[in-house]
């Protein structure tokens, strides 16, 4: 199988109108935050954030094919003490464009060192918002499963009756569990919280995160031979791992030095760059 790795140097909203309709199967992308990265993304201010993105997602609702999917890795930020609301104005706005805003896991940074404001606490999580053109789409939910936690050895040891049956929420919620389910299982499926640490190693780039967050994911709604688009490229974290994984790859990134640094560290053999790809109508 030839897998192909696409860089592409310029801005995102631009670049992504020369892409053919419905050809990805999944976005992976952690654009710059509100005000943040102003040395090198000019730090977009709240306000102007959803207006700012929203061409872009235009964009990409245009090229996902109707079975995959879009993550999003954001974060609202605090301004005079108060929780930023552009991360919820800006899903709003996308669910006008089409989208159907299916899911939001939660980064869980492992790592995260400890710290205070006079009102609140050190951030320790990150979310990653699952978008979808489509109620219907690609999800391979056996490729994350996760080992039987050690609750496993005492619950299922000596099972209650009401472990045996259908036990109902008690808060009238209509959900319930059968314990006895779970004997003799060995995975199970995971939550919708990530337990990953941070990227400790230099990777020239001021928001690299760790190679286990695309990884799952690219797991949870790709094939082999599938093709991955990060269009906010950064440190190329999404584009090294899908190669890895036998994925098709393409990055857009509009800062040279990243773009470059991407670029000298791809295998020459697996880089097909896009300027040189007839198919998106470029000569």
């Amino acid at each position: 199988m030839e897998i192909n790795t696409e860089l592409l140097l310029g801005d995102c909203k631009e670049e992504l109108k020369k892409f053919p309709e419905n050809s990805v199967d999944l976005i992976f992308t952690s654009p710059p935050y509100a005000d943040q990265r102003k040395k090198t993304y000019g730090g977009i201010h709240p306000d102007k954030y959803v207006e700012w993105f929203l061409p872009t997602t235009e964009q990409l609702f245009r090229v996902l094919k109707p079975t995959g999917t879009f993550i999003l890795n954001i974060k609202e930020k605090v301004i005079n003490g108060e929780r930023s609301t552009y991360v919820m104005e800006l899903i709003l706005a996308m669910k006008k464009q089409g989208w159907f805003w299916t899911e939001e896991f939660i980064w869980h940074k492992k790592n995260c060192y400890p710290g205070k404001w006079p009102n609140r606490f050190r951030d320790a999580w990150e979310r990653l918002l699952q978008f979808n053109k489509d109620k219907k789409f690609n999800m391979y939910q056996e490729e994350v499963m996760v080992p039987m936690g050690n609750w496993t050895k005492t619950r299922l040891i000596k099972l209650s009756e009401t472990d045996k049956e259908r036990d109902e929420s008690k808060v009238g919620s209509g959900f319930g569990k059968n314990i006895s389910n779970w004997l003799n299982r060995d995975m199970a499926y995971p939550t919708n919280v990530l337990h990953l640490s941070t990227e400790c190693n230099n990777k020239n780039h001021s928001a690299a995160f760790p190679e286990g967050l695309p990884e799952w994911f690219i797991k949870l709604f790709t094939r082999e031979g599938d093709t991955v688009l990060d269009p906010f490229m950064g440190s190329g974290t999404t584009i090294f791992v899908a190669s890895r994984m036998k994925r098709n790859s393409i990055g857009i990134e509009i800062v040279p030095e990243y773009y470059e640094m991407v670029q000298s560290q791809i295998e020459p053999v697996e880089l097909y760059l896009f300027e040189s790809k007839a198919k998106y109508g470029k000569t």
